[in-house]
């Protein structure tokens, strides 16, 4: 299992914790895996979910370290969205 899920999976918990989120969502890293985030928090993981977003390690990696918004890698075609487009914007806010 990958170093980086695990500890992305972490910061997302940390960043989540009672924040409400009403959903599933699915962050799909190339060549890593997947991490599943509910209201439990976030886990590394590859289930059905509301939303998914995907995107290369590099761009996830620019994104949780803040050096790349999330609005903008989707709008660069860097992160692609299948699903529910109202929760991925909650999300780009807790990634942010």
């Amino acid at each position: 299992m990958s170093e980086f899920l695990e500890q992305a999976a972490a910061e997302l918990s940390s960043k989540m914790a009672g924040g409400g989120f009403d959903g599933t969502a699915k962050f799909v890293v190339t060549d890593e895996g997947a991490i599943m985030l509910d209201s439990d928090g976030a886990r590394v993981g590859d289930e059905d979910a509301d939303v998914t977003l995907s995107a290369s390690s590099d761009t996830f990696r620019a994104i949780f370290d803040g050096d790349m918004n999330p609005t903008g890698a989707f709008m660069t075609g860097k992160l692609s969205v299948d699903g529910d487009m109202g929760l991925a914007m909650k999300l780009a806010s807790v990634l942010a």
